[in-house]
């Protein structure tokens, strides 16, 4: 069993971007690691277009969520983005114990390595 803890946290809003934090969170969560994808800042902007599940790269987000790997987005983000109630939809917690963002020293503490695409 891998004992590595890994936070992935998306900043970028590019759908491509966004698609490589999903396939290494199911990559590592395959070899053993915790993983946990955090959506922040411009990435937030595309969970409204993950809502619809024709959109590309649809599945591979469902798989990622189905798989528990989705920890949070940013609240204040998401609410710039006008992602909250998609955020919502989606059954994604809203996270904002950092002046609206969720602090990555939490990670941090909790024996996370973090990652930002």
């Amino acid at each position: 069993m891998n004992e590595r803890k890994m936070a992935l946290v998306a900043f970028n809003g590019e759908m491509m971007c966004f698609a490589h934090v999903l396939l290494n969170a199911l990559d590592m969560a395959g070899k053993g690691f915790d993983v946990k994808v955090v959506i922040e800042g411009k990435a937030t902007g595309l969970l409204v277009k993950l809502t619809d599940e024709q959109a590309p790269f649809s599945d591979l987000f469902r798989k990622v969520r189905d798989a528990g790997l989705i920890d949070c987005a940013c609240r204040a983000c998401s609410a710039q983005t006008n992602a909250t109630e998609a955020a919502r939809a989606l059954g994604i917690e809203l996270a904002g114990d950092m002046e609206g963002h969720p602090s990555l020293s939490a990670y941090l503490f909790s024996g996370y390595e973090v990652i930002t695409f």
